[in-house]
């Protein structure tokens, strides 16, 4: 008996609700990527949201990465920023930009973060995206090496020789455009 007494409650309209759509979304998508992108545009960032941002970029939804990588980068989440510069810098979900990408790795450097410093001074030996200067540039890698960075513990080791960890691939992208 008790079983149907329940059953009678949840089979019933709430007071006042003409019928169960005047209720708004009664059952809402949770750990989606699609309630993470709703979440962004009510201002709503944290870290999962973040990380949800990688999971859609390695999935080849570019532009829904770049709205969940904006917020975040936007709320000082320098992985975010570093993740912004990697699509701009390859076209993706938005315009080829090696300025802009250049510039996001900038504005990770200044955050303190490792791959951020290390990526700017990559930009900055090669003058990608940024005026050459190879001294700041080799001072922002060792700044990533000292902050345990290994890649920029490879690139010291190789005495700066690019090469090492770019692969030849990318050549045609990192040739000066004069």
């Amino acid at each position: 008996m008790k079983y149907l007494s329940v059953i009678a409650v949840l089979a019933t309209t709430p007071v006042g609700a003409e019928n169960i759509q005047d209720l708004g979304t009664t059952n809402p998508e949770e750990m989606t990527w699609g309630s993470n992108i709703a979440r962004v545009e009510r201002g709503e960032v944290d870290m999962n949201i973040c990380a949800s941002g990688y999971m859609m970029t390695k999935s080849g939804d570019h532009a829904s990465a770049r709205a969940i990588f904006e917020a975040c980068a936007a709320a000082g989440y320098t992985g975010a920023m570093t993740w912004m510069s990697q699509l701009d810098d390859n076209g993706l979900g938005g315009e080829y930009d090696p300025d802009a990408a250049a510039n996001w790795d900038r504005r990770a450097a200044e955050a303190g973060d490792p791959v951020g410093k290390f990526n700017y001074g990559l930009d900055l030996m090669r003058g990608r995206g940024v005026a050459r200067n190879e001294a700041l540039g080799r001072r922002y890698v060792d700044e990533a090496a000292k902050d345990g960075l290994q890649i920029a513990k490879r690139l010291q080791g190789a005495d700066y020789d690019l090469d090492e960890v770019t692969p030849d691939a990318d050549n045609w992208k990192y040739a000066p455009l004069f």
